[in-house]
């Protein structure tokens, strides 16, 4: 029965298109002749779940142009963290990442400490800028990073970029569990409701911007966007290339009526040495011949841009992407 149903998948795949369909980590619909290439993204409300469909969209595109014979599919996942860890077990082909995230893995640093560098990791391409954006009730009195202290904060989902990132800065800040109130574990698409029922005083959640997560939040109640640019912060920053500054500009949400100061990381699409040079070529090419089209697939994309590809990249970028980059002339 398994065997019928596969074969059934192949046909319906070479018939009809992938189209990014969502399958269990890690199973592939096996062929000789079409190999699948499995791309790691995050929640399935999120951007990167979109810019996964998108990436998947523009591979099966070109396969049926004839330029080559990948299959792909978008696998739901964690987020950033679980994606490396999912790259380097050999579960996924590709996966979106926090450009922090990547440096932290490839330099085995932070929460990738323990498993050591992971200096197969190999860049294709940075996409999105991204913002660490804290947002808290009205009534919290928060009004930078340090006021969380003594407050009910949301880390978020385990595997997350997001709580990846402020979990360093708590680090940093010398703070532990025990500095809140309350350390909640909320998923993405429930740390809105949480907040505006008075279940928490704030969120962090490190996003493109517009996002429906934070409209919600800054519609359904009395909140408000943070800064994060306390000196604090910014000593923070100095040694972290890739954590640029950001801002979130001045009437994106409700309450938002003055320009935003803080900092993210970018969306990078990473792979490992393993991947063909063949494969890391095409799919490079299908993507980045089609950046005006990746804008409209979410409105928090429409910051993508050619001379962006390459920023916050810590690892090494994959020949088959150098093979493309030199065709089009963006590198020698």
């Amino acid at each position: 029965m398994k065997g019928t149903f596969i074969i059934l998948t192949l046909v319906l795949t070479l018939a009809f298109g992938w189209l990014g369909q969502t399958t269990p980590l890690g199973s592939r619909a096996y062929s000789l002749d079409h190999p699948v290439i499995l791309v790691g993204s995050g929640g399935i409300t999120g951007v990167y779940y979109q810019l996964g469909r998108g990436i998947c969209r523009f591979i099966d595109r070109s396969r049926r142009a004839r330029l080559h014979n990948f299959l792909c599919q978008v696998e739901a996942t964690g987020g950033s963290v679980f994606n490396l860890r999912a790259l380097r077990s050999g579960d996924i082909d590709l996966g979106l990442v926090q450009s922090d995230v990547q440096a932290y893995a490839y330099r085995g640093e932070e929460s990738f400490a323990a498993a050591g560098p992971e200096s197969n990791l190999r860049a294709l391409f940075a996409v999105q800028a991204e913002a660490f954006t804290l947002v808290a009730r009205d009534d919290s009195k928060i009004n930078n990073f340090e006021d969380l202290a003594g407050k009910r904060l949301n880390l978020g989902d385990q595997g997350s970029g997001s709580r990846n990132t402020l979990e360093i800065l708590i680090r940093e800040r010398k703070w532990t569990s025990s500095t809140f109130q309350l350390a909640a574990e909320y998923k993405t698409p429930e740390m809105a409701a949480a907040m505006c029922d008075n279940k928490i005083d704030a969120f962090v959640y490190v996003v493109a911007h517009p996002n429906g997560s934070i409209r919600e939040a800054t519609n359904a109640c009395d909140s408000h966007i943070v800064p994060v640019d306390s000196p604090f912060i910014q000593t923070f920053l100095k040694d972290r290339h890739f954590y640029p500054r950001v801002v979130i500009p001045n009437g994106m949400y409700r309450g938002v009526n003055e320009d935003i100061v803080t900092f993210g990381p970018r969306a990078t699409l990473m792979t490992t040495a393993s991947l063909s040079e063949e494969a890391a070529y095409q799919v490079t090419k299908a993507v980045i011949s089609n950046l005006e089209e990746i804008k409209s697939l979410h409105p928090a994309l429409a910051s993508v841009s050619l001379s962006a590809i390459f920023d916050s990249n810590t690892a090494p970028f994959h020949p088959g992407a150098e093979k493309y980059y030199r065709e089009i002339g963006l590198i020698k």
